[in-house]
C-alpha cells in the first residue's frame, strides 16, 4: 500500500505542479481541474447512486465544468450558473420515467456539483488572481502554497498517526485518524507555510505569524474537510470514492481537503493581501 501511494504521489505531484505554473498559452491548471472535478463528481455520483439517473448525472456534471469556469465570468454571470444548476434541473424531473427517489437523487446531484465544482473554483479563481505589484505571481503561488501545506498536513497525518496514534479523533466517521495524527499534521502544515515566507522563486507577502495562522487554517479546514468525505463514504458504505489513484482510493478521495483549503486561501488572499 505504502508503495503505491509513494508511486502514484511521484507521478501526479510533478502533474500538478507544471499544470498550476505554465498558464500560457493554454490554462493548463483550468483544464486539469475541469477534469479531476468531473472525475470526483462522477465517483460522487456513484456513491450516493446519482450516476443511476443518467439525465441528473449528466447534467451535474456539465453545470460543474460551468463552475470550474466561472471565474473567468462576472459575478452576475457566476449567479446565472447558480440559477442554471438549480431551476432546469428540477424541471427535468418532470419528464423522467423513474419516479422513485428522484428528489434525492436531485439533491445529490446538486451537492455533488456545489461540493465539488463550486469549491474547487476558488483555487482556480486564486491561480487567475494577478498577483501584485511586489508579487506578480501571488495568485499563482497562494495556489501552490495551498496545495504544499494541504500535502503536507495529509502526509505528516498520515505517517505519524501510523507510527504513534492512540487516540482516536472520530471513532465514528474515520476510525484510523488519530489526535496525534491531526496535531502532526498541524505541525506540518505550518513548517511548509513558513518556507513561503523565505526569499526563494515561491516567496509570499507573509511574515512569520501569518505563515502560522495560514497554515493551521488550511490544515484545520482541510481535516475538517476530510471527515466530511469520510462521512459521507461511511453512509455510502464505501472504503473509497474510487480506484483510479493506487494507495490512496479515488479523486475524490484526494481532493477532499484541497476543497477546504483552496476557499480558505483564496479569502485570505483577497480580504488580507489586496
Amino acid at each position: 500500500m505504502l508503495k503505491k501511494r509513494v508511486i502514484t504521489a511521484l507521478c501526479g505531484i510533478p502533474l500538478v505542479f507544471l499544470a498550476v505554473w505554465f498558464d500560457k498559452p493554454i490554462p493548463w491548471f483550468v483544464i486539469l481541474a475541469a477534469v479531476l472535478s468531473v472525475l470526483a463528481v462522477y465517483e460522487f455520483y456513484r456513491m450516493t447512486g446519482v450516476s443511476k439517473t443518467l439525465p441528473l448525472a449528466i447534467f451535474g456534471l456539465v453545470c460543474t465544468i460551468l463552475f470550474i469556469i466561472r471565474p473567468y465570468f462576472s459575478d452576475e454571470i457566476g449567479l446565472i450558473f447558480l440559477l442554471v444548476a438549480v431551476a432546469p434541473s428540477s424541471i427535468i424531473l418532470l419528464f423522467l420515467r423513474k419516479k422513485e427517489g428522484l428528489s434525492r437523487d436531485w439533491a445529490w446531484m446538486l451537492t455533488g456539483m456545489l461540493y465539488v465544482g463550486w469549491l474547487l473554483s476558488y483555487l482556480v479563481a486564486l491561480r487567475l488572481e494577478p498577483g501584485t505589484a511586489v508579487f506578480p505571481n501571488a495568485g499563482r503561488d497562494f495556489v501552490f502554497l495551498a496545495l504544499l501545506v494541504t500535502f503536507a498536513s495529509d502526509t505528516a497525518a498520515y505517517f505519524v498517526g501510523k507510527a504513534i496514534g492512540k487516540h482516536k479523533l472520530a471513532p465514528s466517521i474515520s476510525p484510523g485518524k488519530t489526535w496525534e495524527g491531526s496535531i502532526a499534521g498541524l505541525a506540518g502544515a505550518v513548517i511548509v507555510a513558513y518556507l513561503f515566507t523565505l526569499e526563494t522563486p515561491l516567496q509570499l507577502p507573509l511574515n512569520w505569524w501569518q505563515a502560522i495562522l495560514l497554515g493551521l487554517a488550511i490544515s484545520v479546514f482541510g481535516q475538517l474537510g476530510d471527515l466530511v468525505e469520510s462521512l459521507l463514504k461511511r453512509n455510502c458504505g464505501v472504503k473509497d470514492s474510487g480506484a483510479l489513484m493506487p494507495g490512496h482510493g479515488g479523486i475524490l478521495d484526494r481532493m477532499d481537503s484541497v476543497l477546504f483549503a483552496g476557499v480558505v486561501v483564496y479569502l485570505w488572499y483577497i480580504y488580507v493581501v489586496l
